[in-house]
């Protein structure tokens, strides 16, 4: 029986043939080009609703909202991709920056959607929703009509997203810019190469101990070099949206993120304080693991180092199959769905120079199709990753069935599916282990990820929240940024490091990201969430696949404590809910400790 060969390098060309150059995808800007003129019109020209009988009207509005928006997803996920997967591509950019431009253009025309929406009588809205045409969309509906009455007038807000164009998007751009140029010099076994960000990045978790050192000074002493464009690039993104909340009357720098993610600070905060009332069984792994190291404390490049010599390389091949297998005892459609994600080239995995750090996954809507970029290098964390962005692809993949209006999920819920596939290959490596130091190995690399979600990324939540309120008051430093991130690094991870990463605000791109602020806290939010998910995954079987779409389906019209209550009946506003998660977690660093004290 042959088997099957999954390919490395993801075909985009099944979207637009010829990559940045496509006369395809010229074609079919200039498409979209012309429908957010037409739909801009038809908004222009859309008068507030004074009856319930203009619900056929609002759908049509709604109709062609979606076909744009399609096109524009589309178009912008494939430019992304093609930036990602080579960074000297020139061209990519600039369609990147065209891209940007319409998207502003689509939020124009959302917005004086929104605010004309807003504007319609109590009663007539009332009827608006009870009629069939809208009432599927009676959530979506009423948040826009909630978040329309925070903002400034229809005029200032369309100004501000035009203003945002070139003086707040073309920011992040200049991020991706910078550190898709950076290259730094590493040797690794007696030979010196030249690496880019994130190939640096995955030495992380070389085996030999210079090298980890060598690359972290490397990529330390590159950031130092730019650490001033990078403040600067951080402080105007930051300066701007300040700006804008200032504007609109919003004190808390949280009011956004809590909005997008349709979460209460009560929610955030009983989160934060159960994984605070916990970390010292985190911080007992990392005085451990240091000492199996040969090191008096934990440095920051040391995090992800092997505690085995028995690490082995799992070829790409290889990761695929056994993500397959364990997919395999969790449902048939989540399995077929990563079948034809690694057979039909929906994933860039190739270890080669010229492709941004990092990983993601992006859905194309209007082919029913994702892709996934990584850069893959043989370590069952890689593995863990190309899990993760599969169940990604899956959550778009319980959406195809659902109207694109109720498919916007937030950012917390849109880590849970992810979060839930990683989960299912971590604990299956653990189990299969065929000797006691391949299990440790394994373990330890489960609990890793339980370190990133409760240690790291409690440090860019404690520095991003610390930053922006400092920012109020005027430009923060570089070196105000590094003493800033090394506070919080030292706070959150419990004051186990001895050697922090102080340039860590220069290097992740999530600080930079202008779609979203606070990108962090909602890994940690997907993460135990998902852990509540898993449990009743495990004791269900297949048989919970069918209730596990539902919940998938429901991210999207639902706040997040609404959709716990409803599918796990849970309270998550209660510091309970999610100390029933820590504490498996803390499960396994016990088990870790008793194997390794023993």
């Amino acid at each position: 029986m042959t088997k099957t060969m999954y390919p490395e390098v993801w075909d985009l060309d099944v979207f637009f043939k010829g990559g940045s150059e496509s006369t395809q995808l010229r074609e079919h800007l200039n498409t979209t080009t012309e429908m957010l003129k037409k739909l801009r019109t038809d908004v222009e020209q859309f008068n507030v609703p004074s009856s319930g009988d203009q619900a056929e009207e609002v759908a049509k509005l709604i109709e062609k909202l979606k076909n744009t928006a399609m096109n524009l997803q589309e178009a912008g996920a494939v430019i992304g991709c093609l930036a990602a997967q080579n960074t000297t591509d020139k061209k990519a950019v600039l369609l990147g920056s065209e891209i940007a431009s319409l998207r502003a253009n689509l939020s124009t025309s959302l917005l004086k959607l929104q605010q004309t929406l807003t504007k319609t009588d109590d009663s007539v809205w009332s009827e608006l929703l009870k009629s069939n045409e809208l009432s599927p969309f009676t959530f979506v509906l009423n948040e826009w009509r909630t978040k329309s009455k925070l903002l400034l007038s229809e005029e200032e807000e369309i100004l501000v997203t035009t203003l945002g164009v070139d003086g707040y998007h073309a920011w992040g751009e200049l991020y991706d810019a910078l550190i898709g140029e950076m290259k730094v010099k590493v040797r690794i076994a007696g030979e010196e190469k030249e690496l880019s960000v994130g190939q640096a990045n995955n030495l992380s978790s070389n085996p030999d101990p210079h090298v980890r050192k060598e690359a972290f000074d490397a990529l330390e002493s590159a950031f130092e070099q730019k650490e001033d464009f990078f403040a600067k690039t951080l402080n105007h993104l930051a300066g701007f949206r300040l700006s804008v909340y200032e504007k609109r009357g919003w004190d808390n720098v949280l009011s956004e993120p809590l909005q997008i993610n349709r979460m209460k600070q009560e929610t955030l905060d009983a989160m934060w304080d159960a994984i605070t009332a916990y970390k010292q069984p985190f911080v007992d792994y990392l005085n451990q693991k240091a000492k199996i190291l040969g090191k008096e404390r934990m440095n920051w490049y040391d995090l992800d180092a092997p505690i085995t010599s028995s690490t082995q390389k799992i070829s790409y091949q290889e990761g695929a199959e056994f993500i397959l297998k364990h997919f395999s005892k969790f449902g048939k459609e989540l399995t077929s769905l990563a079948k034809t994600a690694l057979e039909d080239g929906w994933i860039e995995a190739e270890d080669r120079p010229h492709k941004q750090p990092g990983g993601y996954c992006t859905g194309m809507p209007l082919s029913n199709q994702s892709r996934i970029f990584m850069t893959y290098s043989g370590t069952m964390s890689n593995v863990s990753t190309l899990a993760h962005e599969l169940g990604h692809a899956f959550h778009s993949y319980a959406l195809r069935p659902v109207h694109w209006m109720n498919r916007l999920y937030a950012m917390g819920v849109a880590e849970t599916a992810s979060t839930f596939a990683e989960m299912i290959v971590a604990d299956a490596a653990v189990k299969e282990a065929d000797s006691p130091e391949e299990k440790l190995s394994l373990l330890e690399d489960k609990i890793q990820r339980s370190v990133a979600f409760f240690m790291n990324i409690h440090a860019r939540f404690l520095f991003e929240t610390r930053f922006y309120e400092e920012r109020k008051n005027g430009i923060v430093s570089a070196s105000r940024l590094n003493e800033l991130m090394e506070e919080a690094q030292r706070e959150a991870y419990g004051d186990a490091l001895d050697a922090a990463h102080p340039h860590f605000w220069a290097s992740k791109m999530h600080f930079y990201i202008t779609g979203v602020p606070f990108y962090n806290f909602p890994y940690t939010f997907g993460y135990l969430f998902s852990l509540s998910i898993y449990a009743k995954a495990l004791e269900e079987g297949t048989n919970f696949e069918e209730k596990y779409v539902a919940l998938l389906r429901d991210t999207a019209v639902m706040t997040v404590e609404d959709l716990a209550m409803k599918h796990l009946g849970e309270d998550v506003t209660q510091r309970a809910f999610w100390e029933k998660g820590v504490q498996l977690c803390v499960k396994d660093v016990e088990e870790f400790l008793t194997l390794t004290k023993g």
